[in-house]
């Protein structure tokens, strides 16, 4: 059936759409109750959805700006959020920070809740299954920008790392320390996240670069409750890996549990590197080699191009910003080094 519109709720309750916009937006001044009563049971019997995007166009801003994170456990998503919310406050805007938890419900009802707050603009992890609603807000121009992650078909600022570069460092990095049967540790490619596809593809891509074989039992990805399974699962090979590669903090974590519980020596017997450089890198034994990435930029550079949309300095195209990670040698990929 169509979808019913603010047309057919106002010939529903015979006024005028001027009416039924008063009512949607709350302004009942001026409104008989008569007629207030009417357009709610019109409302209710067409079970009309106002469209909260086009309505918060028309209401004042609110210098506020909403930022909704894909999992906020993630070391990197704190360190980007503080980023935006110094950039953004030197500017004269608030945040509202939401954590969708990789969930596409939830991910909608934040937009829609931080549109019914009247926010200027979105700063979004997104996941890739809320296209027509993100579709929705570029029709009517509303700021957006993507951080960490882009939805194909969608033309929006993108901010990313190099994902498939930050594996291939790892790799190399590895093989270079004498390591050659590289795993690789990952939470859940689903629902087709971008950031963990890439850094697959770029791990796979450096082991053809190098002439190494490619593994696909090597390669685990799973959500964080079933990674040290799936780490027993690759140390019970009849030919486990000589180092492992975590693709973000959650992994490295699992990991190191698994590590620590079966007595697994890192760097001396399994050589390690991780993506995202964490507060105890340095403090562990043997210290953590990491694959960092540029957090505090990544997040300035997506509060700052939201900004130029309130300046009117947008360019009509959208862009994907690539950001370099950087590779940080400590102890856990060398050969010699000893954990206690």
């Amino acid at each position: 059936m169509k979808k019913p519109t603010i047309s057919d709720v106002a010939k529903h309750a015979n006024v005028s759409k001027s009416t039924v916009s008063q009512f949607l937006n709350r302004r009942f001044d001026y409104m008989r109750e008569e007629t207030r009563e009417r357009i709610e049971k019109a409302v209710r019997e067409l079970n009309y959805q106002p469209n909260s995007v086009a309505r918060s166009l028309k209401l004042k801003s609110t210098a506020t700006i909403g930022v909704i994170v894909a999992n906020i456990l993630h070391s990197f998503s704190t360190q980007v959020i503080r980023a935006i919310e110094d950039t953004l406050n030197d500017n004269g805007f608030s945040t509202i920070i939401c954590n969708a938890d990789d969930n596409p419900a939830k991910e909608q009802k934040y937009i829609e809740t931080l549109l019914a707050r009247q926010v200027d603009g979105l700063i979004v992890f997104p996941t890739s299954a809320n296209i027509e609603l993100y579709k929705s807000l570029i029709d009517i121009d509303f700021p957006i920008v993507f951080l960490d992650r882009y939805v194909s078909g969608l033309s929006v600022d993108t901010v990313m790392l190099d994902n498939e570069q930050a594996l291939q460092l790892a790799v190399e990095h590895l093989l270079i320390n004498g390591y050659h049967d590289i795993a690789v540790m990952t939470t859940s490619l689903e629902p087709h996240v971008i950031p963990r596809i890439e850094r697959v593809s770029g791990y796979k891509q450096a082991l053809e670069r190098f002439s190494q074989p490619i593994r696909e039992e090597y390669i685990k990805s799973m959500e964080p409750e079933y990674l040290q399974k799936g780490a027993a699962e690759l140390f019970e090979l009849e030919h486990p890996p000589d180092a492992v590669i975590t693709g973000n903090d959650l992994a490295l974590m699992e990991f190191l549990k698994y590590a620590s519980q079966n007595g697994v020596k890192i760097g001396s017997e399994v050589g390690l590197v991780t993506i995202d450089e964490v507060a105890f890198a340095e403090l562990n034994n043997p210290s953590l080699t990491t694959i960092a990435q540029p957090s505090f930029e990544m997040g300035k550079k997506a509060a700052s191009l939201l900004l130029e949309r309130f300046d009117g300095k947008k360019s009509a195209e959208s862009n994907m910003y690539r950001f370099t990670p950087s590779l940080i040698v400590r102890k856990s990929a060398e050969k010699a080094s000893v954990s206690s």
